[in-house]
Protein backbone atom coordinates (compact mmCIF):
# COMPACT_ATOMS: atom_id res chain seq x y z
CA UNK A 1 0.00 0.00 0.00
CA UNK A 2 1.24 3.60 -1.17
CA UNK A 3 1.06 6.24 1.85
CA UNK A 4 0.57 9.81 0.30
CA UNK A 5 1.33 13.42 2.21
CA UNK A 6 -1.34 15.68 1.20
CA UNK A 7 -0.25 19.47 2.31
CA UNK A 8 -3.52 21.46 2.33
CA UNK A 9 -5.51 18.75 2.69
CA UNK A 10 -8.41 19.85 4.21
CA UNK A 11 -8.41 23.12 1.38
CA UNK A 12 -11.02 22.84 -1.68
CA UNK A 13 -8.37 20.61 -4.15
CA UNK A 14 -6.63 19.24 -1.36
CA UNK A 15 -9.66 17.60 0.23
CA UNK A 16 -10.64 15.98 -2.93
CA UNK A 17 -7.32 14.64 -3.95
CA UNK A 18 -7.50 13.22 -0.30
CA UNK A 19 -10.75 11.24 -1.07
CA UNK A 20 -9.25 10.18 -4.27
CA UNK A 21 -6.22 8.69 -2.96
CA UNK A 22 -8.23 6.52 -0.47
CA UNK A 23 -10.51 5.22 -3.55
CA UNK A 24 -6.88 4.67 -4.98
CA UNK A 25 -6.38 2.20 -2.12
CA UNK A 26 -3.75 3.93 -0.71
CA UNK A 27 -3.32 5.26 2.70
CA UNK A 28 -3.37 9.61 3.03
CA UNK A 29 -1.95 11.85 5.81
CA UNK A 30 -3.04 15.03 5.75
CA UNK A 31 -2.03 18.28 6.62
CA UNK A 32 -3.44 21.31 7.57
CA UNK A 33 -3.17 24.42 9.82
CA UNK A 34 -6.72 25.52 8.70
CA UNK A 35 -5.90 28.71 7.72
CA UNK A 36 -8.17 28.39 4.44
CA UNK A 37 -8.98 24.71 4.64
CA UNK A 38 -11.82 23.38 6.87
CA UNK A 39 -12.07 20.39 8.90
CA UNK A 40 -15.45 20.19 7.52
CA UNK A 41 -14.21 19.46 4.13
CA UNK A 42 -12.69 15.93 5.24
CA UNK A 43 -14.69 15.03 7.58
CA UNK A 44 -16.42 12.58 5.74
CA UNK A 45 -12.75 10.55 5.72
CA UNK A 46 -12.72 10.63 9.56
CA UNK A 47 -13.65 7.51 10.02
CA UNK A 48 -11.42 5.56 7.25
CA UNK A 49 -7.95 3.82 9.41
CA UNK A 50 -5.94 4.67 6.26
CA UNK A 51 -6.38 8.32 6.74
CA UNK A 52 -4.90 10.91 9.56
CA UNK A 53 -5.06 14.66 9.43
CA UNK A 54 -2.79 15.69 11.21
CA UNK A 55 -2.74 20.01 12.11
CA UNK A 56 0.32 21.98 11.14
CA UNK A 57 2.07 24.80 9.37
CA UNK A 58 4.26 23.83 6.54
CA UNK A 59 6.18 27.29 7.52
CA UNK A 60 7.52 24.74 10.62
CA UNK A 61 9.68 21.41 9.97
CA UNK A 62 7.45 18.09 10.02
CA UNK A 63 8.78 14.87 11.02
CA UNK A 64 6.36 11.95 10.47
CA UNK A 65 7.70 7.88 11.93
CA UNK A 66 6.74 6.08 8.82
CA UNK A 67 7.37 5.57 5.18
CA UNK A 68 5.78 7.73 2.93
CA UNK A 69 6.07 7.51 -0.88
CA UNK A 70 4.35 10.34 -2.06
CA UNK A 71 4.53 14.30 -1.34
CA UNK A 72 1.90 16.22 -2.54
CA UNK A 73 2.02 20.16 -1.92
CA UNK A 74 -1.41 22.10 -2.06
CA UNK A 75 -0.86 24.21 0.74
CA UNK A 76 -1.29 27.86 0.28
CA UNK A 77 -3.75 30.04 0.42
CA UNK A 78 -4.99 30.73 -3.21
CA UNK A 79 -7.94 33.39 -3.12
CA UNK A 80 -7.41 36.91 -4.97
CA UNK A 81 -9.26 37.85 -1.31
CA UNK A 82 -6.42 36.64 0.41
CA UNK A 83 -3.70 38.61 -1.15
CA UNK A 84 -3.91 41.87 0.91
CA UNK A 85 -4.79 40.24 3.95
CA UNK A 86 -2.20 37.79 4.40
CA UNK A 87 0.75 38.47 2.12
CA UNK A 88 3.63 37.86 4.25
CA UNK A 89 1.95 34.09 5.15
CA UNK A 90 1.44 33.51 1.38
CA UNK A 91 5.15 34.13 0.48
CA UNK A 92 6.78 32.33 3.54
CA UNK A 93 4.10 29.48 2.89
CA UNK A 94 5.42 29.05 -0.68
CA UNK A 95 9.02 29.72 -0.14
CA UNK A 96 9.86 28.05 3.49
CA UNK A 97 7.04 25.83 3.33
CA UNK A 98 7.78 23.95 0.48
CA UNK A 99 11.84 24.41 1.12
CA UNK A 100 10.16 21.91 4.35
CA UNK A 101 8.35 20.20 2.37
CA UNK A 102 10.60 19.41 0.00
CA UNK A 103 13.69 18.39 2.62
CA UNK A 104 10.50 15.64 3.70
CA UNK A 105 10.80 14.51 0.96
CA UNK A 106 14.17 13.73 0.58
CA UNK A 107 14.27 12.25 3.91
CA UNK A 108 11.76 9.58 3.17
CA UNK A 109 13.27 9.33 -0.31
CA UNK A 110 9.32 9.88 -1.44
CA UNK A 111 8.44 11.48 -5.21
CA UNK A 112 7.22 15.10 -4.71
CA UNK A 113 4.61 17.35 -6.52
CA UNK A 114 4.47 21.06 -6.65
CA UNK A 115 1.02 22.22 -6.85
CA UNK A 116 2.05 25.79 -8.61
CA UNK A 117 -0.52 28.07 -10.13
CA UNK A 118 -1.16 29.57 -13.75
CA UNK A 119 -0.60 32.83 -11.96
CA UNK A 120 2.89 32.31 -12.51
CA UNK A 121 2.49 33.82 -16.25
CA UNK A 122 0.70 36.67 -14.95
CA UNK A 123 -1.06 38.70 -17.29
CA UNK A 124 -0.47 36.84 -20.67
CA UNK A 125 0.94 38.62 -23.65
CA UNK A 126 0.49 34.55 -24.95
CA UNK A 127 -2.93 32.82 -25.77
CA UNK A 128 -3.00 29.86 -24.75
CA UNK A 129 -0.17 29.61 -22.29
CA UNK A 130 2.46 26.87 -23.28
CA UNK A 131 4.37 25.38 -20.15
CA UNK A 132 7.62 27.18 -22.24
CA UNK A 133 6.11 30.95 -21.86
CA UNK A 134 7.89 32.76 -18.90
CA UNK A 135 5.47 34.51 -18.27
CA UNK A 136 4.06 38.17 -17.79
CA UNK A 137 4.39 39.14 -13.78
CA UNK A 138 4.36 42.49 -12.11
CA UNK A 139 7.06 41.47 -9.29
CA UNK A 140 6.17 44.22 -6.83
CA UNK A 141 2.41 44.18 -7.61
CA UNK A 142 -0.70 43.61 -5.27
CA UNK A 143 -0.31 39.80 -6.37
CA UNK A 144 3.52 39.73 -6.57
CA UNK A 145 2.75 37.57 -2.74
CA UNK A 146 1.18 34.58 -4.38
CA UNK A 147 2.36 34.60 -8.25
CA UNK A 148 5.95 35.24 -7.24
CA UNK A 149 5.62 33.12 -4.65
CA UNK A 150 4.73 30.26 -6.30
CA UNK A 151 7.47 31.23 -9.42
CA UNK A 152 10.04 31.08 -6.49
CA UNK A 153 8.84 27.33 -4.97
CA UNK A 154 8.98 26.43 -8.37
CA UNK A 155 12.93 27.38 -9.25
CA UNK A 156 13.07 26.21 -5.65
CA UNK A 157 11.62 22.71 -6.95
CA UNK A 158 13.85 22.25 -10.38
CA UNK A 159 16.99 23.37 -7.94
CA UNK A 160 16.55 20.53 -5.91
CA UNK A 161 15.90 17.90 -8.79
CA UNK A 162 19.39 19.54 -10.63
CA UNK A 163 21.73 19.58 -7.75
CA UNK A 164 19.97 17.26 -4.58
CA UNK A 165 18.42 14.19 -6.23
CA UNK A 166 14.80 15.29 -5.65
CA UNK A 167 12.25 13.11 -8.09
CA UNK A 168 10.37 16.15 -8.31
CA UNK A 169 7.62 17.78 -10.68
CA UNK A 170 5.79 20.37 -11.01
CA UNK A 171 2.08 21.17 -12.44
CA UNK A 172 0.73 24.82 -13.10
CA UNK A 173 -3.37 24.78 -11.92
CA UNK A 174 -5.47 27.10 -14.35
CA UNK A 175 -9.47 28.01 -12.89
CA UNK A 176 -10.78 25.02 -11.22
CA UNK A 177 -14.17 25.01 -9.25
CA UNK A 178 -16.58 22.49 -7.85
CA UNK A 179 -17.90 21.49 -3.91
CA UNK A 180 -16.20 22.41 -0.52
CA UNK A 181 -14.96 26.11 -2.26
CA UNK A 182 -15.47 28.78 0.61
CA UNK A 183 -18.35 30.43 0.39
CA UNK A 184 -16.26 33.77 0.46
CA UNK A 185 -13.57 32.40 -1.43
CA UNK A 186 -13.52 35.59 -3.68
CA UNK A 187 -13.00 33.77 -6.97
CA UNK A 188 -15.15 34.09 -9.90
CA UNK A 189 -17.43 30.83 -9.59
CA UNK A 190 -18.00 30.87 -5.09
CA UNK A 191 -18.88 34.98 -5.94
CA UNK A 192 -20.75 34.54 -8.76
CA UNK A 193 -23.20 31.13 -7.06
CA UNK A 194 -23.76 32.73 -3.74
CA UNK A 195 -24.68 36.41 -5.17
CA UNK A 196 -27.44 34.65 -7.46
CA UNK A 197 -28.24 32.67 -4.76
CA UNK A 198 -29.66 35.65 -2.83
CA UNK A 199 -30.74 38.05 -5.37
CA UNK A 200 -27.93 40.27 -5.42
CA UNK A 201 -26.19 41.54 -8.32
CA UNK A 202 -23.11 39.79 -9.74
CA UNK A 203 -19.91 41.64 -9.33
CA UNK A 204 -17.99 42.07 -12.82
CA UNK A 205 -14.78 43.70 -12.55
CA UNK A 206 -13.71 45.75 -15.57
CA UNK A 207 -15.89 45.60 -18.84
CA UNK A 208 -16.35 41.25 -18.00
CA UNK A 209 -14.79 40.91 -21.59
CA UNK A 210 -11.72 39.53 -20.17
CA UNK A 211 -11.73 35.18 -20.49
CA UNK A 212 -10.93 32.30 -18.11
CA UNK A 213 -11.29 28.58 -18.67
CA UNK A 214 -12.54 26.67 -15.81
CA UNK A 215 -11.98 23.35 -14.82
CA UNK A 216 -14.24 20.99 -12.36
CA UNK A 217 -12.23 19.88 -9.27
CA UNK A 218 -12.57 15.94 -10.10
CA UNK A 219 -10.58 16.70 -14.07
CA UNK A 220 -8.30 18.73 -11.51
CA UNK A 221 -7.44 15.51 -9.21
CA UNK A 222 -7.50 12.72 -11.71
CA UNK A 223 -4.60 15.16 -12.95
CA UNK A 224 -2.57 15.56 -10.49
CA UNK A 225 -2.72 11.81 -10.04
CA UNK A 226 -1.64 10.99 -13.19
CA UNK A 227 1.12 13.80 -12.70
CA UNK A 228 2.80 12.31 -9.99
CA UNK A 229 2.74 8.72 -11.31
CA UNK A 230 2.93 8.90 -15.11
CA UNK A 231 4.69 12.20 -15.25
CA UNK A 232 8.21 12.51 -15.42
CA UNK A 233 11.31 13.97 -12.97
CA UNK A 234 11.47 17.28 -13.50
CA UNK A 235 8.35 17.79 -15.69
CA UNK A 236 6.65 20.94 -15.59
CA UNK A 237 2.58 20.73 -16.93
CA UNK A 238 -0.19 22.74 -17.27
CA UNK A 239 -3.52 21.20 -15.80
CA UNK A 240 -7.09 22.70 -16.78
CA UNK A 241 -9.63 23.19 -18.58
CA UNK A 242 -8.62 25.23 -22.58
CA UNK A 243 -12.24 25.91 -23.23
CA UNK A 244 -12.38 29.74 -22.65
CA UNK A 245 -15.56 32.11 -22.36
CA UNK A 246 -15.59 36.03 -21.12
CA UNK A 247 -16.39 36.48 -17.22
CA UNK A 248 -19.78 37.78 -19.09
CA UNK A 249 -20.79 34.74 -20.39
CA UNK A 250 -20.34 33.05 -17.27
CA UNK A 251 -22.69 35.29 -15.24
CA UNK A 252 -25.38 34.86 -17.51
CA UNK A 253 -24.93 31.45 -17.79
CA UNK A 254 -25.24 31.04 -13.60
CA UNK A 255 -28.22 33.24 -13.39
CA UNK A 256 -30.02 31.07 -15.84
CA UNK A 257 -28.85 28.23 -13.74
CA UNK A 258 -29.73 29.34 -10.41
CA UNK A 259 -33.20 30.95 -11.56
CA UNK A 260 -32.05 34.25 -10.19
CA UNK A 261 -33.29 37.60 -10.14
CA UNK A 262 -29.85 39.21 -10.03
CA UNK A 263 -28.29 41.88 -12.61
CA UNK A 264 -24.74 42.54 -12.99
CA UNK A 265 -22.60 45.37 -10.95
CA UNK A 266 -19.70 46.63 -13.36
CA UNK A 267 -16.40 47.61 -10.78
CA UNK A 268 -12.98 48.85 -11.58
CA UNK A 269 -10.46 45.81 -12.46
CA UNK A 270 -8.00 45.57 -9.83
CA UNK A 271 -4.61 46.15 -10.44
CA UNK A 272 -2.13 43.33 -12.27
CA UNK A 273 -5.95 41.25 -12.73
CA UNK A 274 -5.25 39.40 -16.19
CA UNK A 275 -7.48 39.50 -19.00
CA UNK A 276 -6.77 36.21 -20.50
CA UNK A 277 -6.24 32.51 -19.27
CA UNK A 278 -6.38 29.80 -21.10
CA UNK A 279 -4.03 26.60 -20.70
CA UNK A 280 -2.20 24.78 -23.52
CA UNK A 281 -2.49 20.82 -22.54
CA UNK A 282 -1.47 19.40 -25.50
CA UNK A 283 1.56 18.31 -23.04
CA UNK A 284 -0.55 17.23 -20.39
CA UNK A 285 -2.22 14.89 -23.19
CA UNK A 286 1.03 13.60 -24.77
CA UNK A 287 2.54 13.01 -21.02
CA UNK A 288 -0.40 12.09 -19.31
CA UNK A 289 -2.94 11.15 -21.33
CA UNK A 290 -5.53 13.20 -19.66
CA UNK A 291 -7.45 15.62 -20.59
CA UNK A 292 -10.44 17.42 -19.13
CA UNK A 293 -14.23 15.08 -19.13
CA UNK A 294 -17.11 17.08 -17.16
CA UNK A 295 -18.48 19.56 -18.78
CA UNK A 296 -19.30 23.39 -17.47
CA UNK A 297 -22.76 22.88 -17.58
CA UNK A 298 -22.94 19.62 -15.60
CA UNK A 299 -19.96 20.72 -13.29
CA UNK A 300 -21.53 24.17 -12.37
CA UNK A 301 -24.84 22.03 -11.59
CA UNK A 302 -23.07 20.03 -8.99
CA UNK A 303 -20.90 23.20 -7.54
CA UNK A 304 -24.57 25.35 -7.62
CA UNK A 305 -26.50 22.26 -5.67
CA UNK A 306 -23.55 22.16 -3.23
CA UNK A 307 -23.67 25.64 -2.31
CA UNK A 308 -27.40 26.42 -1.87
CA UNK A 309 -26.85 23.40 0.44
CA UNK A 310 -24.40 25.43 2.44
CA UNK A 311 -25.62 28.92 2.38
CA UNK A 312 -28.92 27.30 3.79
CA UNK A 313 -26.94 25.47 6.17
CA UNK A 314 -25.43 29.24 6.74
CA UNK A 315 -28.66 30.40 7.01
CA UNK A 316 -29.98 28.14 9.84
CA UNK A 317 -27.19 28.45 11.95
CA UNK A 318 -27.77 32.48 11.93
CA UNK A 319 -31.14 31.82 12.89
CA UNK A 320 -30.27 29.56 15.14
CA UNK A 321 -28.02 32.24 17.37
CA UNK A 322 -30.98 34.61 16.64
CA UNK A 323 -33.23 32.91 18.41
CA UNK A 324 -30.76 31.65 21.59
CA UNK A 325 -30.21 35.80 21.90
CA UNK A 326 -33.31 36.44 22.30
CA UNK A 327 -34.40 33.76 24.42
CA UNK A 328 -31.60 34.48 26.92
Amino acid sequence: MYTSVVTGGAGFIGSHLCEYLLNQGERVIAIDNMGSGDKANVKALANDGNFTLIGHDVRKPLKINEKIDFYYHLASRASPADFDRFPVEIMMTNSLGTYNVINMALEKKARFLMASTSESYGDPDVSPQPETYWGHVNPVGPRSCYDESKRFAEALTMTFVRHNGLDGRIIRIFNTYGPRMRLNDGRVVPNFITQALSDKPLTVYGDGFQTRSFCYVSDMVRGIYAMMHAGTKGAVVNLGNPDEMTINELADMIIKMTGSASKVAFKPLPENDPLQRRPDISKARAMLGWKPEVSLDEGLRATIAWFKEKTGDSAKAVSRTRHKGKAF
